[in-house]
């Protein structure tokens, strides 16, 4: 009976949500966006919230949630989660990893794919172009920085690498203004003009993991943790699939 009744109230406050235009705000990179603008009827069914997504790279959404910025909801870098919730920011027992994306190169559409099958292919490809483009402060750019540096071409990829602040690898790649893009590959196929080469050769790939945290400071904590439980169900999967992602 007692679960029976808490059901109810949940879907009476659903509902009124839903009937009030409430939203849930949800802090959160590219993959986050696509993710939520894909299941946006089952989130607001589930939760009785209209989600809205705010999106930056991740490091920059870290250091919104340190200033004190109002959300509900973070899908962030799982080591991110982690600083925030010794912080006090986040809700340790909320905490749900929910999908995770490889690394991948990107090129324009149409242009002759290089080869990046291998470790001496990637590397070889990377020597050979005329420009390339990856986050200054990405969840992949720690990882990258070390490669380069393991294969001994760093100081050879400096002067002819772009490092933009904001998640435009894949449109820069797009319009023309680098040769090689290296992104995670969600954010490569969500760019019409940009087209995967494929992921990172297994010997040099990292797999990004998202981990969903409810705000400690959410007035809406319920709804939001309907949401987690919502984007960690098996339902999920294949939009995380289509979107190039696997579930947490």
């Amino acid at each position: 009976m007692y679960r029976i009744l808490c059901a109810s109230l949940l879907s009476i406050v659903a509902w009124v949500g839903a009937a009030n235009g409430a939203e849930l705000k949800i802090f959160g990179s590219r993959v986050t966006k696509m993710v939520v603008a894909e299941i946006e009827p089952q989130i607001e069914q589930a939760t009785g919230y209209k989600p809205v997504v705010v999106t930056d790279v991740a490091a920059v959404m870290k250091r919104r949630i340190e200033a004190g910025e109002a959300f509900d909801v973070a899908v962030l870098v799982d080591f991110q989660a982690e600083d925030l919730i010794k912080a006090g920011k986040l809700i340790a027992a909320t905490r749900t990893d929910v999908m995770k994306a490889g690394i991948g190169v990107a090129v324009r559409r149409g242009a002759e794919k290089p080869d990046i099958s291998t470790v001496d292919a990637f590397k070889r490809t990377l020597l050979a172009a005329k420009s390339l483009v990856y986050l200054k402060e990405g969840a992949s750019t720690g990882h990258l920085n070390a490669v380069f540096a393991r294969l001994g071409i760093a100081d050879a990829l400096r002067p002819k690498t772009i490092q933009p602040m904001t998640e435009s690898v894949s449109e820069m790649v797009a319009d023309g203004e680098a040769e090689l893009g290296i992104i995670v590959i969600p954010n490569i196929l969500s760019v019409e003009g940009a087209e995967l080469v494929g992921p990172l050769p297994p010997e040099l790939q990292s797999y990004i993991t998202f981990t969903a945290v409810v705000s400690a400071q959410s007035p809406n904590q319920e709804a939001a943790r309907e949401l987690i439980k919502l984007l960690a169900s098996p339902t999920i999967a294949p939009v995380l699939r289509a979107k190039g992602m696997e579930p947490g």
